[in-house]
């Protein structure tokens, strides 16, 4: 009888939601790209709820940092919200023993409503039911709540203090936190006896002016254009307020001298990194843009293409000595919005952030793959414009999801590049049901035309599978919607890795 038996090894070839052959990637790596691609709605291939399923019974496969710095680093550096508060409250359930949850929680928290919202998942997590849902709250979560409370000011908590199933007075009540100062003691008194001073905020006042009973239509629209016109000259209005209603300032005929500010309020340096957008929130500004008859329109549209080259202006980029490739996937799969009241898809991400690259770089292939490969010849100068025109061609490729005609192209052209970067969900297959695959034309392409060529798969999906083996024959992953995967992508340059940066992520 032998007690030290053979332990079988995991499988790491299996099929992808297509059926096609893929590789299965570590739990680190399948538990990263799986967050930071998600917004927990219904995906192509998968729904929210089992996302959240999948993701929750990684997090057992790893260490608990690690999930602490994932849930920061998808904070702070992807700028996502409610991933890393649920990050944070199921790692409470598997790890509460240390301050690492609490001190999780004091950071992620970045804004007042985000204490609410951690509570709010807290109870559902827990199948909490009853009057008394957020009875017995984990101790390193309350304690990280009440730490979070001292962030912030009166105007911030009356902003979000809204009437949900949670509110900041059933937190203050739950945490318990302790004022710095008596000043900050009277603030939570306002909150637990509701006399926090209405915000000056663009919903709070054309909510005001709603209730307004005015003689005529065009006496309203004169209130509502001084109102537009009050709003912007105030500087009150925040960044992502400013950009989601450039379409209403427009349509509210504000004069040519408030359209000037908000111009230069959108392409401000500062105010852009401050603002911390991902990629994708201008393009759909843009695009709003683009509907509008106004003869101010192209300026706003001007802006904002000032405004998203900031957020590449510390990435490193490609000179005329690198060739690069970048092929963005726009098959079927990939026309999922990314949330259910977002008119972006998964597809614009891919376009986007290919377009931030291609700024980034002086020689370029640039195209797009569905069911064949296109190649498109763009200037640098204008990233969203670019995107616009990818989108607009789209259909001409199909939509099957054939990334190996990509290489396929480098391959019977004998065209010798540095860096393929593809865009795209990761569920590639040929259409044709033939032996072809982007792994054989990979190996092919190393062997026969570019052997330091590098393949860069950055993931828009996070499936949890690859179409090749990561780490071999010089091919990478990258997930995320933020430009910050370029970030990861130099580093990778550097000798890192994804999870490697993640795991030093301090």
């Amino acid at each position: 009888m032998r007690f030290n038996k053979k332990t079988k090894k995991a499988k790491k070839v299996i099929k992808n939601h297509e059926g096609a052959k893929a590789y299965k990637v570590s739990p680190k790596m399948e538990l990263y790209t799986s967050v930071v691609t998600s917004s927990l709605s219904n995906k192509f291939y998968e729904t929210g709820q089992e996302r959240l399923t999948r993701i929750k019974k990684l997090m057992k496969q790893v260490d608990p940092d690690f999930i602490a710095k994932l849930a920061l680093y998808t904070r702070e550096k992807m700028y996502l919200r409610s991933i890393p508060l649920v990050l944070t409250v199921e790692l409470s359930k598997i790890h509460n023993g240390t301050s690492l949850v609490k001190n999780t929680v004091g950071r992620v928290v970045k804004r007042a409503d985000e204490i609410t919202e951690l509570l709010a998942y807290y109870q559902l997590a827990n199948k909490r039911n009853g009057v008394k849902k957020l009875n017995r709250l984990s101790k390193q979560i309350q304690k990280g709540l009440s730490l979070a409370f001292n962030k912030f000011d009166e105007y911030q908590f009356a902003k979000y203090n809204r009437k949900r199933e949670v509110t900041l007075k059933d937190a203050l009540f739950l945490t318990h936190p302790k004022a710095d100062d008596e000043n900050q003691q009277a603030l939570f008194n306002k909150i637990v006896n509701d006399t926090l001073e209405v915000p000056y905020t663009w919903e709070v006042e054309l909510s005001k002016l709603g209730q307004q009973k005015f003689e005529s239509e065009a006496a309203k629209k004169e209130a509502v254009r001084l109102k537009w016109s009050e709003l912007i000259e105030s500087g009150r209005l925040g960044y992502m307020a400013l950009m989601r209603n450039l379409r209403n300032i427009l349509q509210a005929n504000v004069e040519s001298t408030y359209i000037e500010k908000v111009g230069e309020r959108l392409a401000n340096p500062a105010q852009v990194r401050r603002s911390k957008q991902l990629p994708f929130r201008f393009l759909a500004a843009y695009r709003e843009l683009e509907l509008i008859k106004s003869p101010h329109a192209s300026y706003l549209m001007s802006a904002l293409e000032d405004a998203i080259k900031v957020s590449v202006e510390n990435i490193k980029g490609f000179n005329l000595h690198t060739k690069v490739v970048l092929a963005s996937d726009v098959s079927g799969s990939m026309y999922r919005p990314i949330s259910p009241n977002s008119k972006i898809q998964c597809y614009d991400i891919g376009l986007t952030l290919s377009m931030l690259m291609r700024y980034k770089s002086d020689s370029v292939i640039t195209g797009i793959f569905g069911s064949t490969w296109k190649t498109v010849n763009l200037p640098k100068a204008n990233i969203l414009s670019n995107t616009q025109k990818l989108r607009n061609i789209a259909g001409q490729v199909g939509y099957a999801t054939n990334g190996h005609k990509v290489i396929e192209y480098l391959n019977q052209n004998r065209m010798a590049v540095d860096k393929v970067m593809m865009f795209t969900d990761v569920q590639l297959y040929n259409s044709q049901h033939g032996g072809n695959s982007l792994e054989k034309e990979w190996l092919a392409y190393k062997r026969n035309v570019a052997p330091n060529a590098k393949l860069y798969v950055f993931d828009l999906a996070g499936y949890g599978n690859t179409p090749l083996e990561i780490g071999k024959n010089d091919v990478y992953k990258i997930a995320g919607w933020s430009d910050k995967v370029f970030e990861v992508l130099e580093a990778i340059e550097q000798g890192s890795t994804a999870v490697k940066e993640i795991m030093e992520y301090a």
